[in-house]
């Protein structure tokens, strides 16, 4: 503990410099002394980090009324059906913000610390809780309009004025790197007159000045709030521009950084079972920074390169360059790994494959989700010019077109083939509620809301779903029954874990081969994904066996002679585990 609390006290420093820093450091150690009266056991939890996550960890990403129906808290809906559903199959909710919002459907947050009554509260929350592991979002870099904290800067109250960056709007901002196409500056009057705040999201979001102690002070008793409540698992959001400095690019800043390690400290020392996750949508290099050296930064990571690229493979029907990327993710750590996933609330970002993939395969995805009824976002270059960032677009339909006369069990094994390459890679898998009920673009909810995200943030009727579910021939009960048996599959086996060894095997360019061989070796599987609408058959002796072994697909049970020759069916997936005859 003495070290960790060491390494508070070099952030803070680095932060603010030696006296801000010191004085700083005695008010958090403060904070974080009554924390730990106040909730004991958090601290005393037994806790092995190589256990964080294993192979029985899948996530579910949803809203709070994803699910709805009359005269229920949507919280409560949510719990029912996971319950009667996937406990087992899934043990983890990450529930999309939560919390008194004004815009971006959550993501401008007017008050931290309330659920949304729209949703439920805290008492929906903690009974979620009870069956699931909890992810909870902060959503730290901007906080709405409407906040308190943000009207009484407005009022002029001084316990705020650095609560948020005002900047001359004559200053050379060209180099802030953004994710949007929205003004960088927004002019709010104030007792002092106009003054232009930072807004890198919109004139809703109004950004925090982490250069103020008390507004890391502040934050930091929001994310203990959240450990409090139940939070297994939080997740930063847009944490990549947390941090201001004019005549920088404002992005991945060293300050940046050395928040998130000093917030990973703050959690070690009084609730070190809690894992950070950061959420980066950038290109792979720059991702993978948020690991830190493994251990004191974040426990988890989005593999924003997995979507575009397992898209891109199935489009060309050839794997080679998400093979060729996949050989070169490794394990981090026994505590850190990847946080996997292809569907969002948000689009498919592009800007992840850059350097991966050429303009023109990236325009070939482009192409692809407007020929399917999507559409693409842009961002503003320092140069003026706008690149595309992400795909707006429901994923089942991103892989099979909604206008075109396809069979339907076409559609669903090509869906399921991505879904399983998603939960075959190393790490654990982040599964979008509407991936797992096989819904489709959401073009009405654009048109409502005027919002391209929209198109894949659909409200349902939980009548209607199970309804659905209820007939063995929708597209919801086909996709649902198969992803399930899936997540259950793989809870079983020890070669999935996070953590667990992985190596590409170059057996075809139609399929993504995965080597998976459990921490302690004593499981192996050979993961095999045809991405071609074409059949593959790899002839005897091609996969790496053990003399006398056979290779049993833990999917379906059918067992496989290596010495034999092996037909992968068009957008098949085998799942083959060594085992002795």
């Amino acid at each position: 503990m003495i070290l960790t609390q060491q390494s508070v006290l070099e952030k803070l420093t680095f932060l603010y410099g030696e006296e801000r820093g010191a004085a700083c450091y005695t008010r958090l150690m403060a904070r974080l002394d009554a924390f730990r009266q106040e909730n004991p056991a958090l601290a005393a939890q037994p806790h092995d980090p190589a256990r964080r996550v294993t192979e029985r960890d899948a996530i579910l990403i949803t809203y709070g009324d994803s699910l709805q129906e009359d005269d229920q808290p949507p919280l409560r809906t949510l719990h029912r059906f996971l319950r009667e559903h996937l406990h087992g199959v899934l043990s983890t909710v990450h529930i999309l913000p939560f919390f008194p919002y004004s815009s971006d459907d959550g993501f401008s947050v007017i008050d931290y610390l309330r659920v949304d009554p729209a949703l439920g509260d805290w008492a929906d929350i903690q009974q979620l809780g009870a069956d699931f592991r909890l992810m909870f979002d902060a959503v730290i870099n901007h906080i709405s309009a409407h906040s308190a904290w943000f009207q009484a800067f407005k009022a002029g109250d001084p316990a705020y004025r650095e609560f948020f960056i005002t900047v001359d709007p004559a200053a050379d901002l060209s180099c802030v790197v953004r994710p949007r196409t929205l003004p960088l500056l927004t002019p709010v009057e104030t007792p002092a007159g106009i003054e232009h705040v930072w807004t890198t999201f919109s004139d809703d979001q109004i950004d925090l000045n982490f250069a103020s102690e008390d507004v890391l002070l502040r934050i930091i008793d929001v994310l203990l709030f959240y450990v409090a409540q139940g939070a297994s698992f939080i997740r930063l959001d847009a944490i990549a521009y947390l941090w201001k400095e004019i005549g920088s690019s404002c992005i991945h800043l060293p300050q940046t950084h050395a928040v998130v390690q000093l917030f990973r400290a703050v959690l070690d020392l009084v609730a070190p079972q809690v894992s950070i996750i950061s959420e980066t949508n950038v290109p792979h290099v720059e991702n993978m920074s948020y690991f830190g050296d493994g251990a004191n930064e974040a426990q988890m990571i989005y593999q924003f390169t997995l979507p575009p690229l397992t898209l891109h493979a199935f489009i060309t029907g050839d794997a080679s360059q998400l093979s060729a990327w996949a050989a070169g993710i490794e394990p981090v750590s026994a505590s850190a790994t990847y946080f996997n996933f292809t569907a969002s609330h948000d689009g498919i970002g592009v800007r992840p494959v850059e350097g991966i993939l050429p303009p023109g395969e990236v325009q070939k995805l482009i192409e692809r989700a407007q020929a399917h009824g999507g559409a693409v976002s842009y961002k503003h270059n320092s140069d003026g010019t706008q690149s595309p960032y992400e795909l707006n677009i429901n994923y089942f339909d991103a892989l099979s077109d909604p206008a075109e006369d396809e069979p339907r069990a076409v559609q669903v094994q090509r869906f399921l083939a991505s879904q399983a390459i998603m939960l075959a890679f190393v790490g654990v898998p982040g599964i979008y509620i509407h991936s797992l009920l096989g819904s489709r673009n959401w073009n009405a909810g654009v048109q409502q809301t005027g919002r391209l995200r929209t198109i894949n943030r659909e409200k349902l009727h939980r009548d209607d779903v199970q309804a659905a579910l209820s007939d063995p021939d929708s597209l919801r009960s086909r996709v649902f029954n198969a992803y399930r048996h899936l997540l259950a599959v793989r809870t079983r086996e020890r070669a999935f874990h996070p953590t667990a060894a992985q190596t590409v095997l170059d057996l075809d360019p139609a399929l993504l081969a995965l080597r998976r061989t459990a921490p302690d070796g004593s499981e192996q599987i050979v993961a095999l994904h045809n991405v071609a609408n074409r059949t593959v058959t790899l002839p005897p002796g091609a996969l790496p066996a053990e003399q006398g072994a056979l290779y049993r697909d833990v999917i379906s049970g059918v067992a496989h002679d290596p010495r034999r020759a092996l037909s992968v069916p068009p957008y098949g997936v085998l799942w083959l585990k060594a085992e002795q005859p």
